[in-house]
């Protein structure tokens, strides 16, 4: 491998890299300086004069993921340099960053990790065609014959693949579906999040370098949105060089590799991964030498602030000047080529997004319904505590949001991309999704400190109706911050698809007159003023008018559920802003230290064998957002197994089997994955046996109303029943070693514990364990949303009191059940004769 890289990248290769990537920083370092005085004075204008705009309602986490890690589990990788499938414990800590070890053991001992993923820029890769018709076009004008085999044979179906354009690619693959959708879930989550750009928190660096990349692209042509602005600045301005100079030293190189097709394709990508490393630790260097160069200049921020009436005064003068000469040429164009489509670019966006965000606001709902009904069997601190602990790192969980993300990943922009040079919707697709997590993880936040403050104040009575309180009281507040999120987020992506449209059409024609605009500019203020950035800002005014119309329109006729502008709920709550200073809230400390302690020790146990005691209860310390347990019928993977690559005959034999015990699962699911598939496979009991159960129940009530008073009696004494009495009656009738844990524990069963019921039994065994409360106890519970976004828009008071005297509130309505799968419908069927035979039986043994 070192022979291949060391023969094509010779001395005078070398050079040229140097000599191109000094040559496009020296460019982009001219555009930065600029930039950044720029920057600085936009900062120092706005902590002056402030900035108006409606305040969030939802209080804000300062350190969501503060001693808290995403995910670890072990899986195959493939090793390049003996070309074998190894086994391999992945890492992800809070910062994304993928680390992988030679086993777990490894990882306990706090060894260094074999090496660290960064995925920004990365695409995962479910299938091998995916990957293979990407790697098809490293090498242009190079085409595979028809059955040539790839230089990579997967070793299970299964396979995870992090592709780059440039740097090293990744090759992982699991034995089951269930872990392949498991681990895209949380590898989807880890690009999402590298490849959020650069911090907002810092007001001059951040639009300054954004800025300057921006401006350098334009100067070459290439207007538009940028897939590869990713990650930290030394590795955007990698991608910036390695845009124009791979593709020149493609055609160096390419002729003179050697072999057969697939050796070619991986030869060249081990030296496009070399030329990579290259550009990036120059880049890096040379990037940190002109950034120090414009934070020492400390005198302009002095200038700044001794002159700003005069700059403001000057820099309107020149903008009226070039808003005179740009503006008729503007609104030209605007009226030809932008208004027609604004209506249908913003239905585009707004249909996935709406829908996403509704997602969200029904996951976080539900979430906190379940634990409402859980409560209501043991009423105490303890239980809340315990659910607490699972909800509070809901927006981090990346199953669980799986399909939040989802749901905006249907965003299509075709017929509009080539117009506007578009280049992929994927840019507005994860900014989307970054803010819904940050919706959600505000949502959470701040139900936390609400709930929290209830419980110091009051005792242990009426926790349900408490709960309820807080949840009514959060929702409003997101349902308005969500209106507000995506109004700007609408607003943000119609200027980056019309506002460099309007900037490659209008710059031929305006860019010969704004030299003649810089003689209007003192020289003192020209660093502050430049009148390329003033034509860019005329050219946004004129479109914003449009873009703000627009937006509102959409508002007012409410289909998407935004509130309207005028509707500001300012100040609506001043107290709740003083608990945002507080801390994030540890309840398993707080009310429920050494069972969480406990269950910690539990699923380590569960989920890896081969961990040192001691060091294992100090990593736990650290709290996982996605458990770790094995997946149900996927084998231990040997800590110390290097494979070579098995007969994709054996994996599918081994997968039909597989699915043939997990048939039921995936029944109950619709046919696709539960939204927790990192917990147990074997469904919990307190999910499955609750809606079980209460369809059951529902059915009952229907053939047999009058039994409804002794089922209440029926269920309160099963509540309070032991878990080992419970067992017993389950070993007695199913012959089948069944654990059993009441809705408010969130211990979760392990299929190594406990193998898990046939199919056949789980509907039997649901309805005999579940402790549901009766229909009553849902009276207090609020009804799911109708409408298919979730969201209420409020007109006035009056308005809400009309709705609320049309359609009861969820205190005085008729009980309603909580919506229920249609799988779970389906069982309910042949659920309901079983369950009146259980009632019997529990009847007998209780008297």
């Amino acid at each position: 491998m070192g022979d291949v890289i060391s023969s094509h990248l010779d001395e005078a290769k070398r050079e040229i890299i140097t000599a191109r990537t000094g040559k496009v920083m020296g460019e982009f370092g001219h555009l930065f300086e600029q930039q950044y005085a720029v920057a600085l004075f936009n900062k120092v204008r706005f902590d002056i004069e402030g900035g108006g705009g409606p305040q969030p309602q939802l209080l804000h986490r300062k350190i969501p993921l503060e001693n808290k890690s995403i995910f670890s589990g072990s899986l195959f990788q493939y090793l390049e340099e003996n070309k074998k499938w190894r086994n391999r414990f992945l890492f992800v800590p809070d910062s994304y960053d993928i680390n992988y070890y030679d086993n777990k053991a490894s990882y306990d001992r706090h060894l260094h990790p074999k090496g660290t993923v960064n995925c920004a820029g990365y695409k995962v890769l479910t299938s091998m065609e995916q990957y293979l018709d990407l790697i098809s076009n490293s090498l242009p004008g190079v085409k595979a014959k028809v059955g040539s085999s790839p230089f990579l044979k997967c070793a299970t179906q299964f396979p995870l693949i992090l592709w780059h354009p440039y740097a090293r690619h990744y090759y992982f693959c699991v034995v089951t579906e269930k872990e392949q959708q498991k681990w895209h879930a949380v590898l989807q989550d880890c690009v999402r999040h590298t490849n959020d750009g650069l911090s907002e928190e810092n007001k001059v660096q951040t639009p300054a370098f954004t800025d300057a990349v921006r401006l350098y692209r334009q100067a070459k042509g290439h207007y538009g949105t940028w897939e590869m602005m990713c990650g930290v600045p030394s590795q955007i301005l990698s991608n910036l060089v390695m845009e124009d100079l791979l593709p020149e030293l493609r055609e160096l190189i390419s002729p003179r590799l050697k072999g057969k097709l697939h050796e070619r394709q991986r030869n060249w990508m081990l030296i496009s991964e070399a030329i990579y490393s290259l550009v990036q630790g120059q880049c890096q260097a040379q990037y940190e030498a002109v950034l120090q160069n414009c934070e020492a200049r400390s005198s302009l921020e002095a200038s700044i602030r001794t002159d700003m009436d005069q700059i403001i005064t000057s820099k309107e003068h020149v903008t009226n000047k070039i808003r005179a000469a740009v503006l008729p040429k503007a609104e030209k164009l605007l009226k030809v080529s932008i208004q027609p489509y604004i209506s249908s670019i913003l239905d585009a966006l707004m249909e996935p997004t709406s829908r996403g965000f509704s997602e969200v606001r029904d996951v976080f709902f539900r979430e906190l319904v379940d634990m409402s009904k859980n409560t209501l069997n043991e009423g105490t601190k303890e239980t809340v505590a315990q659910h607490m602990e699972k909800i509070s790192m809901l927006a981090f969980h990346p199953v669980k949001m799986q399909n939040c993300y989802e749901k905006v990943e249907q965003l299509s922009l075709e017929g509009l991309q080539q117009r506007f040079d578009v280049s992929s919707p994927s840019v507005f697709v994860q900014r989307a999704q970054i803010l819904m997590r940050k919706q959600m993880d505000d949502a959470v936040y701040t139900f936390e400190q609400i709930l929290h403050q209830s419980l110091e104040s009051q005792g242990t009575e009426e926790l349900c109706k408490t709960i309820q309180r807080c949840q009514d009281r959060v929702i409003k507040k997101f349902d308005y911050d969500s209106s507000t999120v995506r109004k700007r987020f609408f607003r943000e992506a119609l200027l980056q698809i019309f506002i460099p449209y309007m900037l490659k059409q209008l710059s031929p024609s305006c860019a010969s007159e704004l030299p003649r605009f810089q003689e209007l500019i003192f020289e003192d203020f020209s660093h502050f003023i430049l009148v390329e950035n003033i034509f860019e800002e005329v050219v946004l005014q004129s479109v914003m008018k449009d873009i703000m119309m627009a937006v509102k329109e959409a508002a007012v006729q409410r289909r998407h559920n935004l509130y309207r502008d005028s509707i500001v709920l300012s100040n609506s709550d001043p107290s709740l802003h003083l608990l945002g200073e507080n801390p994030s809230i540890d309840w398993a400390g707080e009310y429920g230290g050494a069972q969480e302690e406990a269950d910690g020790a539990g699923d380590d146990a569960e989920g890896e064998g081969d961990g040192d005691g001691g060091d294992c209860q100090k990593r736990r310390r650290m709290k996982q957002v996605v458990s770790m347990i094995q997946v149900e019928g996927s084998p231990v993977l040997a800590s110390e197994s290097c494979m070579e690559m098995p007969a994709v005959d054996d994996i599918l034999e081994e997968d039909s089997e597989e699915a043939e015990n997990d048939g039921d699962v995936e029944e109950n699911s619709g046919g696709k994955a539960s939204p927790d598939q990192n917990e147990s496979a074997s469904p919990k009991a307190s999910e499955i046996p609750q809606d079980l159960s209460n369809g059951s129940v529902l059915k009952e009530e229907e053939a047999e109303p009058e039994v409804q008073g002794k089922e209440e009696v029926l269920l309160k004494v099963e509540s309070t029943e032991s878990t080992s009495a419970v067992e017993e009656s389950a070993q007695g009738e199913d012959s089948q070693l069944i654990v059993v844990e009441n809705p408010s524990s969130d211990q979760e069963v392990s299929e190594e514990v406990s193998p898990p019921p046939p199919p056949d039994e789980i509907p039997c065994g649901a309805t005999e364990m579940a402790p549901e409360s009766p229909l009553e106890a849902m009276s207090d519970l609020p009804p799911p949303p109708h409408d298919d976004s979730g969201f209420q828009s409020p007109n006035s008071e009056g308005a809400e009191e009309e709705r609320e005297e049309a359609d009861p509130s969820p205190s005085t309505a008729a009980p309603q059940p909580v919506q229920e799968h249609p799988a779970v419908r389906e069982t309910d069927v042949t659920a309901a004769p079983e369950a009146e035979t259980k009632s019997s039986d529990s009847e007998t043994r209780d008297q």
